[in-house]
């Protein structure tokens, strides 16, 4: 007998679980599946900081952020656990691009102020600024080992069915309103088919989706930011995010921007920003690129005095990557599809889960910017020292 559902949800990280709670909440039946173990670290969804940056000037983006920062409170108040540590985001390195920023969100209602360096260097020791920095202080982190649960929590509690360690073997459309899949569990194999799926499955999309679905190109690359030590641990950190410009002193080993955060009890996390090897997220080695660690550490000894460049922890994570770095937020028939998060996503996660509940009940469109059949240059996603020619060793 084939089980008949009304919603299914397939991918239960931060997009699955966000859509999965906007239909909840909604009063929309749907089912979450997850093939694996809530607290996996094989995907784009673990680890305990992400940095919220408001760092944005594009209006779209803009106009999420201002969203985000509501439904982020939204669900701190549904789940009991406040969601964001509002240390303020600082982000320096381009002054003509923060000029722009500023005005796009001061506009919106954002607070956002103009810094010199030393008034940067004077509130945060930890970081070392050669130009005036821009402060956002509604921005700081995000904990996905917290947010996760909590969306699926919330929506369990509204109705949703969710369901860990099932994968999805086979997935046919076979009209406007029915798709037919194939699971596996431990419990064995079961067909079920249902009128809407939406498919939030990161580095694993393609190799789900029906061959006739067309996409932009989707890289996926393994990404391998740090922990490092601090030298003291009275040192106050907000989020950061330093723009090199290719060529400068300090910039010669420069592979991209960098991103970073204090992460409590694990260190002073920095990463290179979509630099990370292409890489099949069945088949991850979860090894730095040498070359790339190494640089990361003459990073920390110029640009984080409030480090140890020498005492580390690596971590891994995947980007998923469109060419254009947008996210892809359409419907396609019955499959809406959330995609393509490039390793900045993760900031408006409770907007997406709205979008995406938005198309997959019909209630309302993505921004045009994110439709899967846009057209974008070049077919393949250059890593992000490639397109800044001059940044790389």
């Amino acid at each position: 007998m084939v089980a008949r559902l009304d919603t299914l949800v397939v991918g239960g990280g931060a997009m699955g679980s966000a859509t999965a709670w906007a239909l909840a909440t909604r009063g929309r039946e749907v089912t979450l599946l997850e093939q694996f173990e809530p607290g996996h670290v094989l995907g784009a969804s673990h680890g305990t900081t992400r940095n919220l940056n408001l760092g944005y000037a594009d209006p779209v983006y803009v106009s999420m952020l201002a969203e985000a920062l509501e439904l982020w409170d939204r669900l701190g108040a549904q789940s009991g656990e406040a969601q964001v540590a509002r240390t303020g985001i600082v982000n320096h390195g381009a002054p003509a691009e923060q000029a722009r920023v500023l005005a796009a969100l001061s506009a919106a209602g954002i607070r956002a102020e103009e810094l010199s360096a030393a008034q940067a260097t004077g509130r945060w020791s930890g970081i070392r600024f050669a130009g005036p920095a821009l402060h956002m202080p509604d921005g700081g982190q995000l904990n996905p080992d917290l947010a996760l649960p909590s969306f699926q929590r919330v929506a369990a509690d509204h109705g949703a069915r969710i369901r860990h360690g099932v994968r999805v073997v086979q997935m046919k459309v076979l009209g406007d309103d029915r798709v037919r899949l194939v699971l596996e569990s431990a419990a064995g194999t079961e067909t079920v088919e249902a009128r809407s799926i939406v498919v939030t499955a990161g580095a694993w999309t393609r190799h789900l989706l029906p061959g006739s679905v067309r996409l932009p190109a989707l890289r996926v690359t393994q990404e391998q930011p740090v922990h490092f030590a601090p030298l003291d641990a009275d040192t106050v950190w907000p989020g950061f995010n330093h723009t090199l410009v290719p060529g400068s002193p300090g910039f010669e080993h420069a592979y991209s921007p960098v991103y970073g955060m204090s992460t409590p009890g694990e260190g002073i996390k920095a990463g290179w920003h979509g630099t990370g090897a292409p890489t099949h997220p069945d088949a991850r080695s979860f090894a730095s690129e040498p070359k790339q660690l190494r640089a990361l550490q003459d990073y920390a000894r110029e640009w984080l005095p409030g480090v140890d460049a020498d005492s580390f922890t690596e971590i891994s994570c995947t980007y998923t990557n469109t060419p254009d770095e947008d996210f892809i937020l359409d419907r396609i028939g019955p499959l809406t599809i959330g995609a393509g998060f490039s390793g900045h996503g993760f900031k408006f996660t409770p907007v997406i889960g709205r979008i995406l509940a938005d198309l997959a009940d019909g209630s309302g469109p993505a921004p045009v910017k994110f439709a899967a059949g846009r057209t974008i240059g070049d077919s393949v996603l250059a890593p992000a020292f490639a397109r800044n020619p001059g940044s790389v060793l």
